[in-house]
């Protein structure tokens, strides 16, 4: 079955880096576009960042535009997110995703916050 794994959030401060990891399993990896959401408490849910199947391109929220950089490598069936110059509303449980034309796969999330 399809599984998502997050990996690599923790406690940062204003200015810091992070990069975030999700492994990949039970679907053709280079078969999908991939995506990056965050939800902050008591928000909804908002897609980050998005990778076509070989990262020809890629699509980001205003908010996160040169600071998130989405990529991805095929042949390790993971994707990945490199955040710069963190800011306290990054702050979120950040999510991978895969919609495989049926239904949406998400992985339990992983924690970021931001915060001096």
């Amino acid at each position: 079955q399809v599984q998502l794994v997050e990996s690599g959030g923790g406690l940062v401060q204003p200015g810091g880096s992070l990069k975030l990891s999700c492994a990949a399993s039970g679907f053709t990896f280079s078969s999908y576009a991939m995506r990056w959401y965050r939800q902050a408490p008591g928000k909804e849910r908002e897609l980050v960042a998005r990778i076509t199947r070989f990262g020809g391109s890629t699509n980001y929220a205003d908010s996160v535009k040169g600071r998130f950089t989405i990529s991805r490598d095929n042949a390790k069936n993971t994707v990945y997110l490199q955040m710069n110059s963190l800011k306290p509303e990054d702050t979120a449980l950040y999510y991978c995703n895969v919609w495989d034309g049926k239904q949406d796969y998400w992985g339990q999330g992983t924690r970021v916050t931001v915060s001096s």
